[in-house]
């Protein structure tokens, strides 16, 4: 096995509080129109302590750190994203409110009580992450997608102080139902409300893979036509803990 360091590409965030500049290494997911609608729903107070779950290069983290949390926590199961993160924090500046640690999901921050939970976690189906090639490994947020935000939903609550926030993205691309319904159940219905809504399109030879193919025909995805572009539809939620 080679012992050389991994190529870094440079990447320009140019959503809220940008733009600036992180690297990224082979394996650490780049942000993407999802990380560019959290940021701009979430509502993060001045003195705010924030936790990013699955936070790849940082840039949600710093995003929150920018706009005045008290301290801004990362946490991802790659220690590739870890370390890259806790090197961006430093190119700009920001270490002594930002900190990045190791573990699935929530584990890693089981010690801290959080006024913001940033839940960007993968909601893809496998089936399309392996379609369009989306995830270095080939893998998303479970079969339907709603796998691996479901389990996050189960855990959040323990950490988030009375009053806290969990913002939340769904989207049609998903079993969306699911995700919302387990938020519905552990937050109340009058807490979890729709911020922002967006479409993106996808790109159309996913259709030729026929366990997609089989997410639509079970009405777990729903994809729309608009012309000859295929469109998903995301949405951020804010959960808020009573």
């Amino acid at each position: 096995m080679s012992n050389e360091p991994q190529a870094t590409t440079e990447y320009t965030w140019k959503g809220r509080t940008g733009p600036f500049t992180v690297s990224l290494t082979p394996g650490v997911f780049k942000p993407t129109s999802t990380s560019v609608a959290l940021a701009e729903a979430m509502e993060i107070h001045e003195g705010d302590v924030v936790v990013d779950v699955g936070c790849g290069s940082g840039v949600l983290a710093f995003v929150a750190a920018r706009l005045r949390a008290a301290m801004s926590y990362g946490c991802d199961l790659s220690s590739e994203a870890v370390k890259t993160a806790g090197e961006n924090a430093r190119r700009l500046g920001i270490s002594a409110v930002t900190e990045f640690r190791v573990g699935n999901l929530l584990e890693p921050v089981r010690d801290i009580r959080a006024d913001v939970i940033i839940g960007d976690v993968s909601g893809i189906p496998d089936p399309i992450a392996l379609a369009t090639g989306w995830f270095p490994d080939g893998k998303g947020g479970g079969p339907t997608g709603a796998e691996l935000p479901v389990a996050m939903l189960e855990g959040v609550q323990s950490c988030l102080k009375p009053g806290g926030r969990l913002y939340l993205p769904t989207g049609t691309i998903q079993d969306e139902s699911t995700v919302l319904e387990t938020a519905r159940r552990l937050f109340g219905t009058e807490n979890v409300k729709k911020l922002i809504e967006r479409q993106f399109p996808l790109p159309g030879s996913i259709l030729e893979s026929d366990k997609v193919a089989r997410l639509i025909s079970d009405g777990l995805v729903d994809l729309k036509r608009r012309g000859s572009r295929l469109l998903w539809r995301l949405a951020v939620w804010s959960c808020r803990q009573a």
